[in-house]
């Protein structure tokens, strides 16, 4: 008989193209999923995108009952369950908290009692707070972070003690972390309980550190999910898109598809046990940069972002991946083009409708003071 996946939160995005590619592998997919409202909408039902021939298993990944009847008779674990986004992590804290670290200790107290072959654990580039920097004279730089005063005055690129500015350039995994947001906080502690735990029971475990997934299936009407598909919730319902800052912030977006291909390999490839990979592009790109791309696909020139220089709390600069690690070690390469990726969930969203929220979760920022308006001072 194949092998049985456990995906935790495979219901959602990234889980159920990962059961696809696992189904396409020839193995067997059970799913643990607590279709939260924010994800899935107010009525608890499983979404017509994922396969059937998916297990289901309708629970919480806090609920130690639920998690032991999820993994019997299962070989390897992919642990995707979580909350996800900066803002709404600043906030909300017990429910992240609970659900990032007290689910996926839940998780590992059960794996003690039923090891498992492999066990995968999403964790986040959200972790190195911001990415590597160069220094003029070409020294590279980490730890980097941007003061109250300067952010206060629009300064938003990053600088040296000087006041000198820092270019930035890929991030390898042996990056500091500097964690900047609750939501950067539970993804670390996500990623070191397991391998931690993994290493002292035995039970092979590999981290992956997602960059900007973007692709079908997004959650379009929630607004702490990616950028893109906040972006495209606003063009859905002909209104601009927000971007905070100056829109130059740099990201890496990666196809859903490719982090899917990534956890396959996580799960088969040997002698990698203990070790943390980044999954990304190693394509840096502005944030205005993927709102223009995404408007002209979608067929919406006319609505100019609103560019609002604000700075929102737990958000960091810029971070881009250096892949070379997980092309040696996992023989991982991105595959999709931006282009054909962004053509692709364009023709997905064509047939769909999306609630938009962005004003509400703007302005619920707003109200706690996780927000702060730059001076007009050029950086």
């Amino acid at each position: 008989m194949s092998e049985l996946v456990l995906v935790t939160g495979g219901a959602g995005f990234i889980g159920s193209h990962l059961a696809d590619a696992l189904l396409a592998r020839g193995r067997r997919v059970r799913v643990l999923d607590a279709l939260s409202p924010q994800v899935h909408g107010p009525e608890p039902r499983l979404p017509a995108y994922l396969s059937r021939e998916v297990e289901v298993h309708v629970g919480d990944v806090r609920d130690p009952a639920a998690v032991r009847k999820a993994l019997a008779g299962v070989d390897a674990v992919v642990h995707l369950a979580a909350e996800v986004g900066v803002g709404q992590s600043m906030y909300a804290l017990e429910r992240y908290v609970g659900t990032n670290d007290v689910g996926t200790a839940v998780l590992l107290e059960a794996l003690l009692e039923r090891p498992v072959r492999r066990l995968v654990v999403a964790s986040s580039m959200s972790v190195y707070g911001e990415g590597r920097c160069r220094r003029a004279d070409g020294r590279l730089v980490s730890g980097v972070r941007r003061s109250r005063a300067q952010l206060e005055r629009g300064r938003w690129e990053l600088e040296d003690e000087d006041g000198a500015p820092l270019t930035p350039v890929p991030t390898p995994e042996t990056h500091p972390c500097e964690l900047a947001s609750v939501y950067a906080l539970t993804k670390y502690d996500q990623e070191r309980l397991c391998l931690m735990v993994g290493a002292a029971y035995s039970i092979p475990t590999v981290a992956l550190r997602f960059f900007n997934a973007y692709g079908p299936r997004q959650a379009l009407s929630n607004p702490y999910t990616g950028v893109l598909a906040i972006f495209a919730a606003r063009y859905l319902n002909d209104r601009a898109p927000v971007v905070f800052e100056d829109g130059q912030q740099r990201r890496d977006f990666v196809s859903v598809h490719d982090i899917a291909r990534a956890c396959c390999l996580a799960l088969e490839r040997d002698g990698v046990e203990g070790e943390v990979f980044n999954v990304g592009s190693g394509q840096p790109r502005t944030v205005l940069e993927v709102a223009a791309a995404m408007a002209r696909v979608l067929g919406k020139e006319g609505l100019a972002p609103e560019v609002t220089g604000e700075y929102r709390f737990g958000d960091i600069r810029h971070c881009f991946a250096d892949v070379t690690r997980a092309r040696q070690r996992l023989g991982y390469a991105p595959e999709v083009d931006f282009e054909a990726g962004l053509e692709e969930l364009a023709e997905w969203l064509r047939g769909q409708r999306a609630a938009d929220h962005v004003a509400l979760a703007r302005q619920e920022l707003s109200n706690r003071g996780l927000t702060l308006l730059g001076s007009s001072e050029a950086a």
